[in-house]
């Protein structure tokens, strides 16, 4: 890996044309699933902007590709920005790697190595051979934060996992008959619509999919899409743990005609619809579920469920980050608690938890949490 002293001014250029192409791969944070948010920038030899592009839809051009088909001949003796190593293998599209040394541009900058740890530096390797200077981190924190499912999914077969929950200042999420709706906002439910659009899979659990038999589906009229790249919604799969195969086949989530895994005990008798899981304790093993759908190539796991999946998933230690959005209400003692983790006897046993963003959306905040620490 080659890491060229140039001068400042140079330096600063290269930033700020990185922050170009980060710019570029987020126009593809709601279709790319499931692969990696790219965006690349071309300038040509004279350092003027000649060709952008972004990877936006699986199985179509790369980022790159797009970017040299704009560039065309000017791309000769210029400089390429790559938020991510360009890939060195034959897919579904040819390497692009093979397609940057054919143009003949002189120097490549990236933002971040590819995290497979069989492919990670062969794309670097390759342009270096064909005498072209390469530079790498340059804004790697910011691409790597595009692509953090893709990253955990490559480096530890397991999915990134955002539990989303919706509370009062009070931490309740219905009132003890289990009225909840609407607990936020319309302005919050709107956001929580992004969030569905960018992941992989919604998960459920069959408790939630037994008393609100929700979709779980993108809804474009209540998400206000401004900047979506496609003429179609990408809906996520819905995944719904039935550990006992006992949720009626009548509702929304296996009867609109749109993907769901149902994930059952591997001690129910097959069915072409289910996924069997190994089983722990009687109960699902989550983590065996997880690494399931990293082979599934699911990178980002949406949790939209009720207490008890929730506390599941922390306690397991499979929750990556938790997004609360706060309701300016109170609904009381008696109503119900948004996670159940069991009796806790000691504050060591608590789960940690570091915020990470505040935001207001509308009348509630949105928290956003990294989970930090789990004792066990």
């Amino acid at each position: 890996m080659t890491h060229t002293a140039l001068p400042s001014s140079a330096v600063e250029q290269d930033y700020i044309w990185m922050a170009q192409a980060i710019k570029l791969a987020r126009r593809g944070r709601y279709t790319t699933s499931p692969n990696p948010r790219v965006g690349c920038v071309i300038l040509d030899s004279q350092g003027n902007l000649a060709g952008q592009g972004a990877h936006l839809q699986a199985g179509t051009p790369h980022a790159e590709v797009h970017a040299l088909q704009q560039a065309g001949a000017r791309a000769a003796g210029g400089t390429a920005y790559v938020t991510l190593e360009p890939c060195s293998h034959y897919g579904r599209t040819p390497p692009c790697a093979e397609a940057l040394v054919k143009a003949g541009v002189a120097r490549v900058v990236i933002a971040m190595t590819d995290p497979n740890p069989q492919v990670s530096g062969r794309g670097i390797e390759k342009l270096q051979q064909a005498g072209i200077e390469v530079v790498s981190d340059i804004l790697a924190a910011e691409a790597a934060a595009l692509n953090r499912g893709f990253i955990k999914r490559m480096v530890t077969q397991k999915p990134f996992v955002t539990v989303k929950l919706a509370a009062s200042l009070d931490g309740k999420i219905a009132l003890a008959n289990g009225k909840s709706q609407w607990i936020t906002g319309p302005q919050a439910r709107r956001d929580v619509q992004h969030y569905r659009a960018a992941s992989c899979a919604v998960l459920t659990g069959s408790g939630t999919a037994l008393a609100d038999n929700p979709s779980l589906l993108v809804r474009p009229e209540q998400a206000g899409f401004t900047d979506y790249p496609l003429a179609e919604i990408r809906q996520p799969v819905r995944v719904v743990i039935d550990s006992n195969a006992s949720l009626p086949d009548t509702l929304q989530l296996f009867s609109d005609g749109y993907e769901t895994w149902r994930m059952v005990g591997d001690d129910q008798p097959g069915a072409i619809k289910h996924v069997p899981v190994p089983l722990q304790n009687g109960k699902l093993d989550l983590s065996a579920m997880l690494t399931m759908l990293a082979q599934r190539n699911i990178n980002e796991v949406w949790v939209e469920a009720g207490p008890d999946l929730a506390g599941a998933l922390l306690l397991a230690g499979e929750v990556d980050e938790l997004i609360v959005y706060q309701a300016p209400k109170l609904l009381g003692d008696r109503g119900r608690s948004m996670v159940s983790l069991g009796e806790l006897t000691s504050l060591d046993d608590a789960i940690e938890l570091c915020l990470t963003e505040q935001v207001q959306v509308g009348q509630d905040i949105r928290l956003t949490y990294q989970v930090r620490h789990l004792n066990k």
